[in-house]
């Protein structure tokens, strides 16, 4: 029990936190008030604050490593070579989150791969994330599936280290593995492509969902083509339908094929392929004929 004279501390107003965030994002970030470092940034300047820098390990070793002679230091972040990043959200969000207001799904990667390239910035990494992966849609998968064929492949286990990484980290795979997942089993369902399997309604499916997959199909790369064809998780049903599903698609995809190249698929009968597919994909070359010269 307290004693008459004990101390109570009066709660204080948490409107002065969100106060004080307010004031540091409009004069700070915006207008540039008293600020102590200019960042350069693909050809732009920003007038910022060293302290609130600093909670990025990458800019914080820029700052370190850079002279301090004039009272305002100038700091040239390269990111030239780094074409999905795009700073403006990412250095707001430095000083506030009201920042994120301006995520939206058209900038979202480029948020996510500046988050990632800064470093020091989870909670915006997953914002961005999330905001991607909600985006791959019908209307924007050619776009995604266009975008992870650009990610440099993980580095073999055992193999050489200096191979190429992707500024997207950890969220690289993830959305490779998001833009699969949507083709294989999303897609599908969306467009109703094949009223017979389980969970696909046949109300505004049937031939027209099943030609718009087919025609999304044709454009996929080759590789993820064939991984999405001989996937289990394609909702397809018998290994006849897949394998007539196959044909079809790769009927298509002869338009935009090399001269030489070939694409076939077969049905192995009484068993399965590696994949743990009855059906399976292959593309080969044509060799050219040899003309024997006669004298």
């Amino acid at each position: 029990m307290r004693g008459r004279n004990a101390f109570c501390r009066t709660p204080y107003p948490t409107s002065h936190n969100e106060e004080i965030v307010d004031h540091l994002y409009h004069a700070g970030f915006q207008m540039g008030n008293y600020a102590d470092t200019i960042l350069h940034v693909h050809g732009r300047q920003y007038r910022l604050h060293a302290i609130l820098l600093s909670k990025s390990p990458y800019l914080a070793h820029l700052m370190s490593t850079s002279p301090a002679n004039a009272p305002t230091r100038n700091i040239h972040v390269p990111i030239e070579e780094e074409p999905e990043v795009t700073e403006e959200v990412t250095l707001g969000y430095l000083y506030s989150s009201v920042s994120l207001e301006m995520l939206r799904p058209n900038n979202a990667r480029a948020v996510l791969a500046a988050a990632c390239f800064l470093g020091g910035l989870p909670d915006l990494c997953a914002y961005a994330y999330e905001t991607c992966r909600a985006s791959i849609s019908v209307d924007t998968v050619d776009e995604w599936v266009r975008f992870v064929e650009t990610i440099p492949a993980p580095p073999e286990e055992g193999g050489p280290t200096d191979v190429p990484t992707s500024v997207f980290g950890p969220y690289a795979g993830q959305l490779r593995a998001d833009v699969f997942q949507f083709l294989v089993a999303t897609l599908p369902h969306d467009l109703q492509a094949f009223p017979g399997s389980e969970g696909a309604q046949a109300a505004n499916g049937g031939a027209s969902g099943l030609e718009s997959l087919l025609h999304i199909y044709a454009r996929v790369p080759f590789d993820m083509f064939k991984q999405a064809i001989e996937a289990q998780e394609l909702p397809i049903g018998s290994d006849q339908a897949r394998f007539q599903f196959a044909k079809a698609a790769i009927a298509l995809r002869k338009k935009g094929l090399g001269h030489g190249v070939e694409e076939t698929v077969v049905l192995a009968f009484g068993g399965t392929t590696s994949s743990g597919s009855a059906v399976h994909v292959t593309r080969k070359v044509k060799k050219r004929p040899l003309w024997k010269v006669t004298k």
